[in-house]
């Protein structure tokens, strides 16, 4: 049976269309036309949502894991969990991302990733539709929780390897400007389709721009782990702000980064170039506790993730995200979808995931003007809260 959604207002690349109507062929968007020039099937099931904004599914490109379950098991369970647990709240993809680690545990889990990633053919939530390497090319004095012992300098050899293991699956790979052979590296890995990311670093504005230029297009976790922004040496992060073409995460919990922050980053990033991630582990959807990011252990404690009294990590989820990004800088729903759906897509070379069209899987939000997730669907399947 054919379903149709409608609602008041449907975000699109081009604008916003009243009254929309989206027609469902099994899992598929069959049409999208307004209620007044389409339509109605006969027969179908009508899933309403008047009052509401319907976008496409969120992407999240830096998630460790969720629901109990940290991507690097490399476990169907794992995936399945993390995967239900994320179209509880809104997301419809995401790169599973890895965190440093003995290079032969971290071969050993993109090898498990990949295999999955090529058995799991019903997702019953989020899609995994690659992998994000955090680690291990990352600078000793910011490296956060990431530890030290594995940590690399930039190798081709080595990025080949963990390439392989993933089986070509590595879409984005956090990177640290300033190390020796970085450039070498960030060229490379471009050839081979992999995005690269300036992050947990210690670079200068001049290093930062040395890479730009070998041809990295985003900054992981903007603010968190890098150089202090300074009026004479603006680092890293003066350089995502003032870079125009430069996609920048944020971490929008309230925690990582101050929402006066926020404000500025938003202000510089907009609805372009600004993409709001999690970085959510384990412990996400789950009571206080001790849980686990990669092979480290991570204590929880209302709402903050910490290691030896370092942040590790969120408990975020993209929709809490949104939500936070409207009350912090007043900015309108519609302006922030982009945060959430095309620029991660377009950062990562998936443009489209960021987007509904006929032919793609009807992974839906609806969503109130203050962000709150009304429905999410996947396969336009509305999927229940656990």
């Amino acid at each position: 049976m054919q379903k149709v959604i409608v609602a008041s207002w449907l975000w699109t690349e081009t604008g916003m269309l009243p009254e929309p109507m989206i027609v469902v062929d099994e899992d598929r968007i069959l049409s999208i036309t307004s209620r007044q020039d389409g339509e109605m099937p006969r027969d179908a099931a009508i899933l309403d949502y008047s009052g509401s904004m319907i976008a496409p599914a969120f992407l999240d490109v830096h998630i460790h894991g969720c629901a109990g379950h940290d991507v690097m098991e490399g476990s169907s369970d794992a995936l399945l969990a993390i995967s239900r647990f994320l179209g509880q709240h809104g997301t419809g993809s995401f790169l599973a991302t890895t965190v440093t680690a003995p290079l032969d545990v971290t071969m050993k889990s993109l090898s498990n990733l990949a295999r999955q990633l090529r058995l799991i053919h019903e997702w019953p939530g989020a899609m995994a539709c690659g992998v994000h390497l955090e680690g291990p090319f990352l600078s000793h004095a910011k490296r956060g929780v990431h530890p030290v012992e594995d940590l690399r300098e930039p190798s081709i050899e080595i990025f080949d390897q963990l390439f392989e293991a993933a089986d070509g699956m590595v879409r984005l790979m956090t990177l640290a400007p300033e190390l020796p052979g970085a450039e070498a590296l960030t060229r490379h890995a471009t050839q081979r389709g992999v995005r690269v990311s300036m992050g947990h670093s210690n670079a200068t504005a001049a290093e930062a721009e040395r890479l730009i230029h070998a041809g990295a297009t985003s900054a992981t976790h903007t603010f968190n782990a890098m150089r202090s922004l300074d009026h004479r040496e603006p680092g890293i992060a003066g350089v995502v702000l003032s870079e125009s073409a430069l996609f920048a995460e944020l971490i929008c919990d309230g925690i990582h980064v101050d929402p006066r922050m926020v404000q500025l980053w938003w202000r510089l990033k907009g609805s372009q170039r600004g993409i709001l991630v999690t970085d959510a582990m384990a412990a996400t959807g789950m009571p206080d506790g001790e849980y686990r990011l990669g092979g480290m252990l991570v204590q929880v404690a209302n709402g903050r993730a910490t290691a030896n009294g370092v942040l590790a990590g969120s408990v975020l989820t993209l929709d809490q995200a949104l939500k936070n990004m409207i009350a912090f800088t007043g900015a309108g729903l519609a302006e922030l979808l982009p945060l959430l759906t095309r620029n991660p897509a377009q950062m990562i070379g998936v443009e489209e995931r960021g987007y509904l069209s006929p032919g793609k899987r009807a992974d839906i939000v609806a969503l109130a003007d203050d962000g709150r997730l009304i429905a999410s669907l996947v396969g336009g399947v509305p999927v229940a809260r656990g």
